[in-house]
């Protein structure tokens, strides 16, 4: 099976949390249509704005909310605050798995925010476990005005159906990346050009929008990381895997998605959640200046 995921748990209500627990690998228990999924995608976006969960499609009072790979709940975490989004995308609709994933941008300036919100269900685009990555000031090269910037200027568009990759393609490309922080001997399938968007920083040197056949992703690459605990969330249609995942040794909640075309990597985004402000790291001045910090 390609697939690990989040099982459901009880709650009382849909305002209550529900103890988290791990499923046995596989698929659901009946399909999901696209229309279904992204109808769901689209319920939760309408959701965030007004703080009103109803809009969501869930599919019955067992559901499980987990914020940063903890439970959480819905009237008390994310879901219970309305926030004007200004830039959101489905990255992936996985049809055997009865998920999405779907980046969100405020730039508010009381508050921004970049999350990462998979939706899983099992069956009829009935949703049974929210997961969300929430990331804001602090967070591994937070900037939300950079994320929205450089990543509404790229393209994700639907893949040609005679030249999409299979799951099994698009998930070797994006394990090979998320093996190569820890083994450096994994032959990565680097496409050319490529671009990184790590948090609010982007490794393109043309900006947003602009393809530059020397941009690379295999840039600033780490050594000695272990990624753990990988979900994988795949869409031939768009070419795309969403990776949930334990990021180093202090195991922090991250998403990394890829988009890959002819069995090359275009693109990656990575939304990193940190335990402690920017991961306990010193920003050197560039990085800092890119990023719009002033200390």
């Amino acid at each position: 099976m390609r697939k690990s995921f989040y099982g459901a748990a009880l709650a009382g209500a849909l305002l209550l949390s529900a103890a988290p627990a791990f499923a046995q690998p596989g698929g659901p228990a009946s399909p999901c249509t696209r229309a279904q999924l992204m109808a769901a995608a689209e319920g939760y976006i309408q959701a965030q704005r007004t703080a009103d969960p109803s809009t969501i499609p869930f599919g019955g009072e067992w559901i499980t909310f987990n914020e940063n790979f903890e439970l959480s709940s819905m009237g008390g975490g994310m879901l219970g605050k309305p926030l004007k989004i200004d830039y959101y995308r489905t990255l992936v609709v996985d049809e055997p798995s009865c998920a999405t994933f779907t980046e969100v941008v405020v730039t508010d300036p009381a508050h921004p925010y970049v999350l990462g919100v998979l939706l899983q269900g099992r069956g009829a685009g009935k949703v049974s476990t929210v997961d969300m990555l929430v990331t804001d000031k602090g967070d591994w090269l937070f900037n939300a005005a950079n994320t929205m910037k450089y990543a509404q200027a790229e393209n994700w568009g639907e893949i040609p159906a005679a030249d999409r990759d299979s799951a099994d393609t698009i998930m070797a490309a994006a394990n090979a990346y998320l093996d190569s922080f820890d083994d450096k001997s994994v032959v990565v399938p680097w496409g050319k050009p490529c671009a990184r968007l790590e948090g609010g920083l982007y490794t393109a040197k043309g900006g947003p929008g602009v393809v530059s056949p020397e941009d690379s992703c295999n840039v600033g690459v780490p050594s000695g990381v272990k990624l753990t605990n990988r979900r994988h969330y795949v869409d031939e249609v768009h070419g795309t895997d969403t990776v949930l995942l334990n990021f180093g040794d202090k195991q922090r909640p991250d998403a990394h998605t890829f988009r890959i075309e002819k069995g090359k990597i275009r693109y990656v985004h990575t939304i990193t959640v940190c335990k402690e402000d920017r991961c306990g790291f010193k920003y050197d001045d560039a990085t800092k200046k890119a990023l719009g910090l002033t200390d």
